[in-house]
């Protein structure tokens, strides 16, 4: 009965300001960092914190779950729905590192509401990435425990503490805990709305293949005006290497790479067609490319380019320090490289390819070392199983307009894993980002008004497959 779902509909509007959205404040304020150099005790603060959301929701056998020196896991369930079908909840609760400080309109973990894209947002790091996408969860399962006091579906919720690092203990938490995850359905919210008010249900994600690159030259920095000449400079090295990785129109000029991409499917090839048109002077805006700046590849859709064509990108490039630049030679330059790889594309034959082109291009003999950091396929799905059409009506529901299948140019290293994992259950790839939220970098924001939006949809979920 329609009157089910408007009384959780009901306590959900009750409780979004000062419940749900303070909620998600707890969370963004807890620095919880995966990468290497931060405190790792704050990741498990995190966690901590968010099993106190959960277990408030509602949910039961709420726990942390830890394997190896994994950051932990996020477990709990609700499973007194019998016959219905049972969901696999996803979302990650550690974030990227805040990036430049001063760049920041507020403090990166003291979440702030400031006036921004669309209308009022909730600046900070995590806001969006992906500590909304635990909220969007606990919210559904607290709407519907508090109102009827049960779920229309049996669900499992499972909140990772190292998805922005690669998930490198994955493999292993699956073996250990492959039982307990089983579900029919895997919903995971962490992914990207087409624009502001317009929500996607992603059918495609990229992968990533990361490595770190660093020559050396030098046991020590030494005075540039004393040995400046004969000593070769380990930073034009990298730079010269790094810059023999694309050609002048920054296509990918690997020896042997284009032989590993596979063409662009042709269904998604028409389904690029059919998306709503993404003018130049809207997409510089919302990237932040600055006026002048070249957009590659012209002749190719905007959106397929993401979605579905490779792309490095060097991501941090390490001398001497901006504060401390010397007169020097530096003794040693590092660098962190990833590239975007199609879905259907070997990762680990990237890889091989990617370390050659570094180690055979080093001028002058400097010594190099490579760390490969992650080595993940990509994914991709099709939309014909029947939960996709409710998850398409649902989201029509809450945002009042239709869902765009798209793809993600992102990677999420859990969902080709736990789809198999799963026995090829489908999964629904939702998120509450949208095309300037700036997720990585400095003033990461949530658009309170999508966010609010994201939940009902998941109300609404919910309440679509329970009726099924």
């Amino acid at each position: 009965m329609r009157s089910d779902i408007d009384s959780v509909l009901k306590t959900f509007d009750q409780d979004f300001l000062s419940g749900h959205m303070e909620n998600l404040r707890r969370l963004v304020r807890i620095p919880s960092v995966s990468f290497p150099g931060f405190d790792p005790a704050e990741v498990t603060r995190s966690a901590e914190e968010v099993a106190k959301i959960l277990t408030e929701a509602g949910l039961e056998n709420v726990q942390l779950l830890k394997t190896a020196n994994a950051p932990p896991y996020v477990y709990g369930d609700w499973l007194h729905a019998p016959g219905k079908p049972t969901l696999l909840l996803y979302a990650h609760h550690d974030v990227q590192p805040p990036g430049r400080e001063e760049l920041w309109k507020s403090p990166p973990f003291e979440p702030t509401e400031l006036e921004g894209p669309g209308g009022s947002r909730l600046f900070g790091r995590g806001s969006a990435d992906d500590k909304a996408g635990v909220i969007v969860h606990s919210s559904a399962i607290a709407s519907y425990l508090k109102t009827h006091g049960e779920l229309p579906v049996n669900v499992k919720v499972l909140i990772e503490g190292e998805e922005e690092v690669g998930s490198g203990h994955l493999e292993q938490f699956l073996k250990d805990n492959l039982e307990r995850v089983q579900a029919d359905i895997l919903v995971l919210t962490d992914t990207l709305n087409y624009d502001i008010g317009t929500p996607g249900l992603t059918t495609a994600l990229r992968g990533l293949v990361a490595l770190e690159v660093e020559v050396r030259g030098l046991t020590k920095a030494v005075h540039s005006g004393m040995w400046g000449g004969p000593i070769p400079d380990p930073v034009l090295a990298l730079s010269k290497t790094l810059a023999a990785l694309v050609d002048e129109n920054g296509k990918i000029a690997i020896p042997g790479f284009w032989d590993l991409i596979p063409p662009i499917d042709p269904i998604a090839k028409e389904a690029l067609k059919l998306l709503p048109p993404v003018d130049e002077s809207t997409f510089r805006e919302q990237s932040g490319l600055i006026e002048k700046a070249d957009l590659l590849h012209k002749d190719q859709h905007l959106m397929g380019q993401i979605w579905w064509t490779p792309a490095l990108s060097v991501n941090a490039i390490q001398a001497s320090s901006r504060k401390q630049a010397g007169n020097i030679i530096n003794d040693v330059a590092w660098a962190k490289v990833g590239i975007r790889i199609p879905p259907g594309t070997d990762a680990r034959k990237v890889m091989a390819c990617f370390r050659a082109a570094i180690e055979n291009n080093v001028p002058w003999n400097l010594e190099v070392k490579i760390t490969e950091e992650v080595a993940a396929g990509g994914w991709s799905t099709q939309t014909e199983h029947p939960v996709f059409e409710l998850a398409r009506a649902a989201m029509r529901e809450g945002y009042g307009k239709d869902p765009v299948l798209m793809g993600c140019g992102g990677s999420i290293p859990f969902v080709q894993p736990f789809a198999e994992a799963l026995g090829g259950a489908p999964a629904l790839l939702v998120g509450v980002e949208d095309p300037y939220t700036n997720a990585h970098g400095e003033n990461e924001s949530l658009l309170i008004e999508d966010f609010r939006k994201a939940c009902i949809s998941q109300i609404h979920l919910f309440d679509k497959i329970g009726r099924s």
